[in-house]
């Protein structure tokens, strides 16, 4: 392992073990919930507006399938994925810049691209762990709570969650490796973050508006409706181009800006 690898990880090792454990934490309570919710899951489903379960992707709330997407893969899981990964991504260039830190990270022998695709490895290493964290305890809890669902779904909603946690890893990695700036790099990734998010919401109840959802990172993670249908390999393939595509970039932008020492 590079050695600059390991110092990324020593660095933020207090942070990825307090978004582990907070993940783990969340993903453990709601499904806990489920034998207690599984008597009124009817009552719940016909108070809430059926408007505001298609904004949200909930196909139902009656099934084992719908209570998972509906409070693990819905809208509070990405989130805490995707801040995790936003922040460290931050912290692989941009924080270490704007700090003055930076002149004295370059100073190892390594090429400019080589120091920002290890940092970038290094970041993508480490949200992939977090954003695995709910996949490693759905295969224990599923069958412990009698959630009637296969595993092999539950494993293709959680492959969608870390591959829209690599989406964002990199373009909030591109953002920083072009500014320099955390602000931008929470500005930019958050802004995407929310506006894809608001675009496959309204594609799946404005009609004539569907194609919006063609251009959220979220419809190609859980869109397909994983939990019901299984893997589906070619919405997978889009967030991990997008992921290698923005990282790319962003490795290249680094190389050739002039950086703030």
């Amino acid at each position: 392992m590079p050695p600059l690898v390991r110092k990324s990880w020593r660095d933020d090792r207090r942070a990825l073990i307090g978004w582990a454990v907070g993940v783990a934490v969340f993903t453990g309570a709601y499904t806990s919930f489920y034998r207690d919710f599984a008597g009124v899951s009817q009552l719940k489903q016909d108070a809430l507006p059926q408007g505001m379960l298609d904004f949200l992707g909930i196909a139902d709330l009656t099934s084992a399938a719908g209570y998972l997407q509906a409070t693990v893969f819905s809208l509070l899981g990405p989130l805490l994925v995707l801040m995790c990964a936003i922040t460290l991504a931050g912290r692989t260039i941009a924080a270490p810049e704007e700090e003055g830190g930076l002149e004295l990270l370059l100073t190892v022998p390594l090429t400019r691209r080589a120091f920002a695709a290890q940092r970038l490895g290094a970041v993508a290493a480490a949200v992939t762990a977090v954003a695995a964290v709910p996949w490693v305890l759905l295969l224990a809890i599923v069958p412990a709570a009698g959630m009637d669902i296969a595993l092999s779904d539950v494993s293709a909603a959680c492959a969608g969650l870390v591959a829209v946690a690599w989406c964002f890893t990199g373009i909030a990695f591109l953002a920083g490796a072009a500014s320099g700036r955390r602000g931008t790099v929470l500005a930019v990734a958050g802004a995407v973050a929310v506006a894809t998010y608001i675009a496959n919401a309204l594609g799946g109840v404005l009609a004539g508006w569907g194609w919006l959802r063609y251009l959220s990172p979220f419809h190609y993670a859980f869109g397909t409706d994983p939990l019901h249908t299984g893997w589906h390999p070619g919405a997978l393939a889009v967030l991990v181009a997008v992921a290698a595509g923005t990282g790319a970039a962003g490795v290249l932008w680094f190389d050739r800006r002039d950086v703030g020492v």
